[in-house]
């Protein structure tokens, strides 16, 4: 409301120089119509400053006002419409990732939280209005992110969460903020798994909740055989110990194990879907999902997309791609 005061005040001073010139003293009928012409004169030119002086005054608070809700992508009418945008105007929130992919979603030995997911959340998180220290990570396995977003456990997902049309029918997504391709993981000295469409009669390893090694059983090998974990740790020890011939998830997820364990496993690099990672919330929380999309955007905008992944997944050798389109 500075503006309106400012406005105000400027209305005044023009009223009190009109006044001023209205009452000026000269001695003859010519120089009293003359100087209350020429005062008349000052006092319109006084008005017209302080007009066009409380004019700026309201376009800057206003441009001021537009530019702080942009900023925080939060605002009481949109927070009134969102379960999340309320939350958030509390200053907490509680945020789904993974807690077992290197260089994505990582719980560390000391207990903090590494990855490009954490640096995705921490930055949307930021925008709404929730610094890092406001941020309660929980673990999201694949088969139970729905269910924690619909229970109300988590505020929102971040954790390689591809956006399908069957988890749209129960969950919002804001997004994408990372598109990867799916492939295979498979040991450095394997010469016979080369594609997706050479795991005939081979022990294919996904998560559960996951639908990629489906994926490949449908479209490209019909008697491969597929064996399902909790995590995909889970499967990359299988792999490491022989139990299964390979693993297959997104590209950029398998990208961090083949750096955990150098020389020992490798990418077949066939890269045969997009996979469109999403922002996950409450169905129907339109409003947060808008909000979600503008922070995905500034994140893009202003460089911090693309230097969260040269710090997190950049190490491991991956390619760092071209930004999606948020909300596309």
């Amino acid at each position: 409301m500075k503006y309106r005061t400012k406005a105000g005040l400027a209305g005044v001073a023009a009223l009190a120089l009109l006044l001023s010139a209205c009452g000026g003293n000269s001695g003859s009928a010519g120089g009293v119509i003359a100087s209350g012409t020429a005062a008349a004169g000052s006092a319109t030119s006084a008005a017209g400053s302080a007009v066009s002086s409380a004019t700026s005054a309201a376009s800057s608070a206003a441009s001021s006002a537009t530019g702080s809700a942009g900023g925080s992508a939060t605002g009481s009418a949109a927070a009134g419409d969102s379960a999340l945008l309320t939350k958030a105007e509390g200053g907490s929130l509680i945020v789904g990732i993974k807690y077992d992919q290197p260089g994505l979603g990582l719980k560390n030995p000391d207990g903090s939280f590494s990855g490009f997911d954490v640096e995705v959340a921490k930055y949307v998180a930021e925008k709404l209005g929730v610094p890092e220290s406001g941020i309660e990570f929980k673990e999201s396995k694949s088969a139970e992110r729905e269910n924690l977003i619909d229970r109300g456990e988590v505020d929102y997902i971040v954790a390689t969460y591809s956006i399908t049309d069957a988890r749209k029918e129960k969950v919002n997504f804001a997004g994408p903020y990372f598109v990867a391709h799916q492939d295979l993981l498979v040991k450095a000295d394997n010469a016979d798994i080369t594609g997706p469409d050479s795991l005939d009669g081979k022990i294919l390893c996904s998560v559960t909740g996951s639908t990629p090694a489906q994926k490949v059983k449908d479209n490209y090998s019909a008697t491969v055989a597929l064996q399902e974990f909790g995590t995909y740790t889970e499967c990359v020890e299988a792999l490491r110990t022989g139990v299964v011939d390979a693993v297959t998830t997104d590209d950029v997820i398998l990208a961090g194990y083949a750096a955990q364990y150098p020389g020992e496993l490798k990418l077949v690099g066939s890269g045969f879907s997009d996979e469109n990672y999403g922002i996950g919330l409450a169905k129907g929380d339109d409003a947060g999902t808008t909000a979600i999309n503008d922070a995905i955007q500034a994140m893009i905008d202003d460089g911090s997309w693309a230097a969260a992944l040269e710090s997190t997944v950049g190490p491991s050798g991956y390619t760092i791609p071209t930004p999606p389109t948020p909300g596309s």
